[in-house]
């Protein structure tokens, strides 16, 4: 299979770890790295030995995919440049600041014949992934995603830091469009929203209550759904994932699965059985960039595609504008 000429925009902490991990995937021919500050740009092709261009446009010469992992306010201008110039784009989430940008260049993406893959990693996550072979249709989701204070990412609202992880998720399982939505939360040690809360309604009645908060003293990131005959339980942080399901008596049980006998009213008996997924070791990092680089050496659509990143960030704008305008100032 043809090898991508991929190249890395922005050589923060994740830039490095894209440079690292792209350097890594099948069907890559990892050409260099580029970072405006061009001090940071040399000691990172130092770090890892790679060549680093001066200017974009000698970067776009040579490139046929980039990996975009700039800080957001810069992912429209440096994501339309390079679709323009013909070049596949992996960009980190969330895909841009504004609606309008992301529209663009989602457009722009599908005019030109061009890939573009938003970075929502926590689809990768190896805990979601053992999930794969169950049929999910949450009916009501509970989403937690707590952190501590970390100075990096307050240059947005943790809705978009944060919550937008869960968001993605949650649009990716429930089968319906949303219905509406209310939110609350507060700046607290930022200019921007440091906790957040919201409900999130779809048509088919689907409901998700989602948290986030970038203060607090312990990490958390769990998603707990409920359906029909079903609740399931992931933990992104641990990397775990529970089955709690009724299944008609004497059926579902192999190896590894625990019954806790029937319940049930009347003639309509079920079993609840217990399981944990195996969970493969899956680097969540690589794998969605493999992906990527997939998609374009095949010509296939990208798993979260860049219309996924766009209703992702329309919910979460939303989310923020919902949180201004309850706002009350002294």
């Amino acid at each position: 299979m043809k090898k991508i000429k991929t190249a890395v925009i922005g050589t923060g902490h994740l830039g490095k770890l894209h440079t690292k991990l792209l350097r890594e995937v099948d069907n890559c021919e990892f050409i260099g790295i580029y970072d405006k500050d061009s001090v940071k740009a040399k000691e990172a092709g130092a770090e890892f030995g790679v060549n680093v261009f001066e200017t974009l446009e000698d970067l776009f010469s040579k490139a046929e995919a980039v990996s975009i992992v700039a800080t957001t306010s810069a992912h429209y201008e440096l994501c339309k440049a390079a679709l323009e110039k013909g070049i596949h784009v992996f960009v980190e989430k969330p895909i841009t600041a504004q609606i309008w940008e992301g529209e663009e260049i989602v457009n722009l993406a599908e005019k030109n014949n061009l890939k573009l893959q938003v970075g929502h990693i926590e689809r990768f996550n190896p805990a979601l992934l053992s999930l794969g072979s169950f049929n999910l249709n949450p009916m009501f989701v509970q989403s937690d995603r707590l952190s501590l204070f970390n100075p990096r990412g307050t240059d947005v609202a943790v809705v978009l830091d944060l919550m937008i992880h869960d968001i993605d998720i949650i649009l990716s399982l429930v089968k319906s469009e949303v219905k509406n939505v209310s939110a609350s939360g507060i700046a607290v040690v930022s200019n921007n929203i440091d906790i957040a809360n919201t409900r999130i309604e779809f048509e088919n009645g689907a409901v998700a209550n989602v948290t986030a908060s970038r203060i607090s003293q312990k990490r958390m990131r769990k998603m707990r759904m409920f359906q029909r005959e079903g609740y399931i339980s992931v933990d992104f942080m641990a990397g775990s994932a529970e089955i709690y399901r009724l299944v008609e008596p004497g059926s579902g049980l192999t190896d590894g699965i625990i019954s806790f006998g029937e319940m049930g009213i009347g003639d309509r008996k079920r079993m609840l059985i217990y399981e944990q997924p195996q969970v493969k070791e899956v680097n969540a990092l690589k794998h969605e960039l493999q992906l990527f680089v997939n998609a374009v050496a095949m010509d296939e659509q990208p798993v979260v595609s860049g219309l996924d990143g766009l209703k992702a960030l329309r919910v979460a704008d939303t989310i923020i504008k919902k949180i201004e305008e309850s706002t009350v100032t002294f």
